[in-house]
């Protein structure tokens, strides 16, 4: 096989491109993987629209899994037929960001398949740049982990979106048997954090999304750790302006929210729920918000708050996630609830967009 149909970005364009293209041969430190699932992520058309892929053309796509087709002359570490996952974090593996666990601040950080965040020359992304919406995928040895056999290239797939929220949970700093807030919780982000709490000590939930509806429908992800929602649809008409989600948050717990990790990539919502936190409350954001935090220092100060930025996991955040769902203690096909052939990737990603359907994770099988 010498040509494969591959999902990709053109300059000049904010759209999807469907193009036929060579497969990739491997270099001598490269694996060229299978791919039998990509994940989807609505982020990466709002990036590719600001202008943030450093690399164009390029093959779409930062989440995948699959098979090993072919390995490098160099390449000892996996062999043909392997299933494997493959980490989309590009990075030196060589600064004090990269051997301290915090990977994802490495000045040459960029993803696969995705955006590129430094200034720097990145002759890693340069090269690896295309991702994996496409039948075959070319990334140097070190960024293919194992797959356990009983688990499903689609939820490999999704392993980066699991170790998202691990980095998230971890940046939360949490107390045993904290009460958590977890914004756009019906959301890939908030339903994987849903999921994950029960490992990270937490006793109670607060689940704050649009609908609540859909905020009904994802409750049970908890499996067994107490849980409430704020449906933002149900607040007064202006919550927005007298605090109204700070109000509902702290009715359920009065003392304040142990944590907050927030998702939402718009609107007052964010900073409503930092206020909600209880005194040296840790608040993590992990949502792109480009509104103003309108909190005063003072406050932040004299509550003792903690406000943390995350942008992305580290090999160890997936390293862990993979042992869980190796274990067997974590459980995570049931969190795939769309799934799409290749060829209707512009459907899928049109879905995304959207969320006129509820969408918690979403992957595309070659």
């Amino acid at each position: 096989m010498t040509a494969m149909l591959a999902a990709r970005a053109q300059q000049g364009s904010d759209a999807l491109h469907l193009r036929k293209i060579a497969v990739p041969e491997p270099g001598p430190s490269d694996v060229v993987v299978r791919v039998a699932s990509a994940g989807l992520a609505p982020g990466m058309m709002t990036l590719l629209a600001q202008g943030a892929f450093g690399h164009l053309p390029t093959t779409l796509g930062h989440e995948a899994a699959g098979t090993v087709a072919a390995v490098g002359d160099d390449v000892t570490t996996v062999a043909p037929g392997a299933r494997v996952r493959v980490h989309p974090n590009l990075n030196c593996r060589a600064c004090g960001h990269c051997r301290s666990d915090r990977d994802m601040m490495c000045p040459q950080q960029a993803m696969i398949g995705h955006a590129a965040f430094g200034d720097v020359p990145m002759p890693l992304y340069d090269r690896y740049h295309d991702g994996g919406l496409a039948e075959y995928l070319r990334v140097p040895h070190w960024l293919v982990d194992p797959l356990p056999d009983h688990v499903s290239f689609d939820v490999g797939a999704k392993v980066h979106d699991l170790a998202n929220a691990v980095r998230a949970l971890k940046c939360a700093d949490l107390p045993l048997g904290a009460t958590l807030v977890v914004t756009a919780a019906t959301g890939t982000m908030g339903t994987a954090t849903i999921r994950l709490a029960r490992h990270f000590g937490v006793s109670r939930l607060i689940l704050v999304g649009r609908s609540a509806e859909r905020l009904a429908a994802v409750r049970h992800l908890a499996d067994g750790v107490e849980t409430h929602t704020v449906a933002l649809e149900k607040l007064p008409g202006n919550w927005s302006a007298d605090r109204g989600l700070t109000r509902a948050i702290r009715a359920l717990a009065p003392q304040g929210a142990d944590a907050v990790v927030d998702y939402i990539p718009d609107g007052p919502a964010t900073v409503q729920a930092l206020t909600s936190l209880a005194t040296g409350g840790t608040f993590v954001h992990m949502g792109a918000n480009r509104t103003l935090l309108t909190v005063p220092l003072a406050a932040i100060m004299v509550n003792c708050w903690r406000i943390v930025g995350t942008r992305a996991c580290t090999r160890t955040d997936a390293e862990e996630v993979l042992a869980l769902l190796g274990r067997g203690s974590l459980r995570a096909e049931d969190l795939i609830t769309h799934r799409y052939p290749l060829a209707q990737a512009h459907e899928a990603v049109a879905a995304l967009q959207s969320r006129t359907d509820p969408i918690w994770m979403a992957v595309v099988n070659p």
